[in-house]
């Protein structure tokens, strides 16, 4: 884990009067670098790990619907996730980004044939896939960079998962995040817009947030 950040971030963040905004761009450099030179056995090695643990998750198995991503590039690979929770019989649910509105659109999927390349080249449903609403889902898998103990989230900068979640009660759907050891910091910046997360899974860690923590 990164304790601290790298020497790179600690540099731009331990000054004096540095923004959000410059503090969050920083962070995203120094994990992106750290995920970056994983090494490809250490990352699947990590990657399955996670999708057990993910899987065991009390969470995850009485939950009825659960939104997930299709992971792109040197993510965490969730396709074994997505493939577990529809040979589970879950409501699973993926997000199509739409650029227009700047929002997500929740999609019910129910195989791989109900994928498109979408956005970026990101896996999403096909557009005609039946529509979901976030108050209906009981457990969201969130992609995201960083991840502190508090239960802070930094994502790749674009708000979608904030607007999404920003408008629903805070119990529900339950937000869990799962990421590799490296992406997780001491502190992540965060302002009044940022959603918070519930529970973190690593390939070494499962922490619950304590809802006071995130009220």
């Amino acid at each position: 884990m990164l304790t601290g950040g790298p020497a790179e971030y600690n540099q731009q963040i331990m000054g004096e009067n540095v923004s959000l905004t410059d503090a969050k761009k920083a962070l995203r450099a120094a994990v992106l670098a750290a995920r970056d030179e994983m090494p490809s056995h250490a990352r699947q090695q990590a990657a399955e790990a996670i999708a057990q643990r993910l899987g065991s998750l009390d969470a995850y198995r009485e939950a009825n619907s659960v939104l997930t991503y299709m992971s792109f590039g040197a993510e965490l690979d969730t396709h074994a996730f997505f493939d577990r929770s529809l040979r589970d019989r879950k409501l699973v649910v993926l997000p199509r980004i739409d650029k227009a509105s700047k929002s997500l659109k929740l999609h019910r999927v129910e195989s791989h044939a109900d994928l498109v390349d979408g956005v970026w080249g990101i896996r999403e449903p096909r557009v005609d896939a039946p529509l979901m609403a976030i108050a209906d889902i009981d457990m969201v898998l969130m992609p995201g960079l960083a991840f502190d103990r508090a239960g802070n989230r930094l994502g790749y900068g674009a708000g979608y998962y904030d607007r999404l979640l920003a408008p629903v009660a805070r119990l529900k759907p339950l937000r869990v995040v799962a990421a590799f050891d490296c992406q997780v910091v001491d502190a992540v910046p965060a302002g009044p817009a940022d959603q918070p997360f519930d529970m973190l899974v690593t390939e070494s860690l499962i922490l619950r947030i304590s809802r006071r923590t995130l009220s």
